[in-house]
């Protein structure tokens, strides 16, 4: 089969996608003929080496994909040869074939295509664990989402409106901001402005937003203390920004704020039900479309280098996705 391979360290370029053995599932594991995967900003640092995870060379990136099991390993009980399936493995999405836990997969809603189950999984459990179980957001709260035009920004813009609450987004570019509008908030900023945080302020009723959901870090972090309601949650979510922030502490007892980690990827290794549970309630509430995840843009496999560059230079509305013939 055609993968691409990481053999040391290095910038998307530096990939090179070689003929290797397809792989044979083992015990608990499925084998997944990939019809698309999803491209995701932690794609990138697993290959640059900047990912708290360290794979060893060589291994082909990818952590999230949808096919069509084409083998099961022993003990797999849940899943058939020919289901469509969406699925999170560690690595080898990029790739005509992949390997998934079975706990960590689950069946492709009828109505979803591949393009879209690629892109569904992670940023949309990542977002549920956040608002739901980290943030425990409420209907009558405002919620502020940061880098509202990513995958993450997305999910969490459609599922804030789905429980209920107030949804205030940020972005950089007035299509983004036109993309934020589109996902349901109901007002988006430009994190450009250094006015931005007043504004928070100013819609809120001088209170500042509920729960914060900050992917990005750096400057955005520091100044999302400053427009916090007393006793909100800022969800630490990522470092897109590549800035790893302090915190002012003060701000912390002075606000009784909460400063609060999402870690989905540790949390479903911890919970294995996890996964498969939060899938079933996110499938449901596709079926019920209350949720649509966007795929800008599609990508032959022979082109993810292209993909990770666009995704490294802001360039991606939503997700975007490889698609493998």
């Amino acid at each position: 089969m055609k993968a691409w391979q990481v053999n040391e360290y290095c910038d998307p370029a530096g990939m090179t996608f070689d003929e290797v053995p397809t792989p044979e599932p083992t015990k608990g594991q499925i084998l997944v003929r990939n019809h698309a995967v999803g491209v995701n900003f932690f794609d990138l640092l697993f290959i640059q080496g900047k990912y708290q995870a360290k794979p060893t060379f060589p291994f082909t990136p990818g952590g999230e994909t949808a096919g069509v099991v084409e083998a099961i390993g022993p003990g797999v009980t849940d899943f058939a040869v020919g289901d469509r399936v969406l699925a999170n493995a560690y690595s080898g999405g990029y790739s005509e074939y992949s390997i998934a836990r079975s706990w960590r997969a689950s069946r492709i809603p009828e109505s979803m295509s591949f393009e879209e189950a690629a892109g569904f999984m992670v940023v949309y459990q990542t977002s549920y664990f956040g608002l739901h179980e980290r943030g425990a957001l409420q209907a009558s709260e405002t919620l502020l989402v940061h880098a509202g035009a990513s995958g993450v920004g997305m999910a969490a813009i459609q599922l804030g409106k789905e429980i209920g609450a107030r949804v205030i987004a940020t972005a950089g570019s007035a299509e983004k901001r036109e993309f934020c509008q589109q996902q349901g908030a109901d007002y988006v900023l430009d994190h450009s402005n250094e006015n931005w945080v007043d504004k928070v302020k100013e819609l809120t009723g001088g209170m500042g937003a509920d729960v914060i959901y900050d992917p990005v870090g750096g400057d955005i972090f520091e100044k999302s203390t400053k427009c916090i309601a007393p006793g909100g949650r800022l969800l630490i979510v990522g470092f897109a920004s590549g800035v790893i922030p302090d915190v002012a502490c003060n701000r912390i007892l002075l606000k009784n704020i909460s400063l609060v980690g999402v870690f989905w990827g540790r949390h479903v290794e911890e919970h294995h039900d996890y996964l498969q549970q939060t899938q079933s309630r996110l499938n449901l509430l596709y079926e019920q479309d209350k949720l649509r995840p966007a795929v800008s843009k599609t990508y032959p496999l022979s082109e993810a280098p292209r993909a990770l560059t666009d995704i490294s230079k802001r360039r991606v509305l939503g997700k975007i996705a490889l698609t493998v013939d």
